[in-house]
């Protein structure tokens, strides 16, 4: 199996080329500007994770995935949240590192889990950033026991990946495992091979446009399918082939969220041409949608904003805003810690606020600008 890159019909790519290219470059500055930059490229991050595993075939709710990030669950966490959960780990950990880290091979090997990266961190490669912003509250030594808890996850997550890893090594002397007509585990799914072809194609499209380019290596991963139970991070590396490649500098592309935007018929077609396009067309809707969304947090930021005037330097409600503008939806334990006041208190702050409900349920209740 391999993947080989053919003559492209330019003249029937331009059009889409353009408005990726267009569409991109407006983002990109826009974010650079706008005072809800910060806000809104913590928000993509939660709607990309949602958005990739839904390309995926499996549905995982927005509001789900901020509370289990903050660790607030209102009921177990499913398998498909535990997953959307590493996929927004990952774009924290490929947002925190210099921008090429996530497509060289270093980054590759550290994302995929064949190369441990653990001490490069240091360096700014990402390996230590912290991809909670619970976790940031915790390295102030506010909850010790919560920093003890974190520690033992991060060493059961290094534990498993080094088990995955033998495992995969000793996989030769075993049958695979089959349920049904679903293979779970093929053991001459040979990755490292696969990987190895589709970093060729990312070398080979270096000198192609930033659209074109990623437009292709997301074609071959879905092609060559190096990874057998981590597909999702195809769509990373493309939205992180982007910023490595500077054309959206000022943060990690939400590519999942143009694809889901986009019809399966067209992501899935046997011409490849429509493939192509298709993949260039998500880069303008995953755009365009970002726009949209900046400039609500903007309008949503000033008519908040108004609510500061006459209030002590000491109020609360700065950090609810900037709680409610990096967030999908918040909770009133949410708004209660990061302001630290009680949840009464953080029910008046939101009822100041005047910030819509979005559950409409008694109990459970959430807020946000959707």
């Amino acid at each position: 199996m391999g993947y080989t890159i053919e003559s492209l019909p330019l003249q029937t790519l331009l059009p889409a080329i353009g408005r990726a290219e267009d569409q991109l470059a407006r983002l990109d500055e826009q974010v650079r500007r706008s005072p809800v930059g910060e806000g809104f490229v913590e928000r993509r991050h939660f709607f990309d994770a949602a958005a990739s595993m839904w390309v995926g075939g499996e549905l995982v709710h927005v509001e789900d995935l901020v509370l289990h990030d903050e660790r607030m669950d209102v009921r177990a966490p499913t398998h498909e949240l535990t997953i959307a959960h590493r996929i927004l780990r990952a774009r924290r950990r490929i947002a925190g590192a210099k921008p090429g880290w996530a497509v060289s091979d270093a980054g590759i090997g550290a994302l995929t889990g064949y190369e441990e990266q653990e001490h490069e961190a240091a360096e700014g490669e990402g390996s230590a950033f912290v991809d909670t912003a619970a976790d940031l509250h915790l390295l102030e030594g506010d909850d010790p026991l919560a920093q003890e808890l974190a520690n033992v996850d991060a060493l059961l997550e290094q534990s498993q990946r080094l088990i995955d890893r033998v495992s995969d090594r000793k996989a030769g002397g075993r049958s695979a495992l089959v349920v049904g007509d679903l293979v779970v585990r093929d053991t001459d799914w040979d990755e490292v091979d696969r990987l190895t072809q589709w970093k060729r194609v990312l070398a080979d499209v270096a000198d192609l446009p930033p659209t074109v380019a990623a437009a292709l290596i997301w074609e071959a991963w879905e092609s060559l399918e190096p990874m057998q139970r981590q597909h999702w991070l195809g769509g990373q590396f493309v939205s992180a082939y982007l910023r490595a490649r500077g054309k959206v500098a000022s943060h990690l592309f939400g590519f999942n969220v143009g694809l889901k935007a986009v019809q399966r018929e067209r992501r899935r077609s046997p011409n490849r041409l429509t493939r192509i396009l298709a993949f260039l067309d998500a880069m303008s809707a995953s755009a365009e949608s970002g726009m949209k969304e900046i400039a609500r947090l903007a309008q949503a930021r000033e008519q908040m904003s108004r609510r500061l005037n006459g209030r002590r330097s000491s109020s609360s409600l700065p950090t609810t805003i900037d709680l409610v503008l990096s967030r999908p939806i918040v909770s009133a334990p949410m708004i209660a810690k990061a302001a630290r006041v009680t949840q009464r208190g953080a029910l008046n702050l939101i009822g100041e606020l005047g910030v819509r409900e979005v559950t409409g349920r008694g109990r459970y209740r959430a807020w946000g600008i959707l």
